[in-house]
């Protein structure tokens, strides 16, 4: 099962910054597309959809709707 990966406006300002954007959105297709759940993700301040991950040199702050099966991406952090 894939989910669709949409990013809010904060988090696509970052993306459109970075050096690597077509590299992260496919490092995000592959990894958190396919599980979010996944990939060393950890729930944030205890809510199961609620999640943060580090993908292709970025923290990645997120939600996760199972039911229109939807990634969220509300913040990007890449790291030095």
């Amino acid at each position: 099962m894939s989910f669709r990966i949409s990013y809010a406006p904060p988090a696509d300002d970052t993306l459109a910054k970075m050096g690597d954007g077509d590299t992260f959105r496919d490092r995000m297709a592959v990894t958190l597309g396919v599980e979010p759940y996944g990939h060393g993700s950890t729930a944030v301040k205890g809510e199961h959809d609620r999640r943060e991950a580090t993908v292709a040199g970025a923290i990645v702050l997120y939600y996760v709707s199972g039911s229109v099966l939807t990634v969220t991406v509300v913040r990007l952090v890449p790291l030095p």
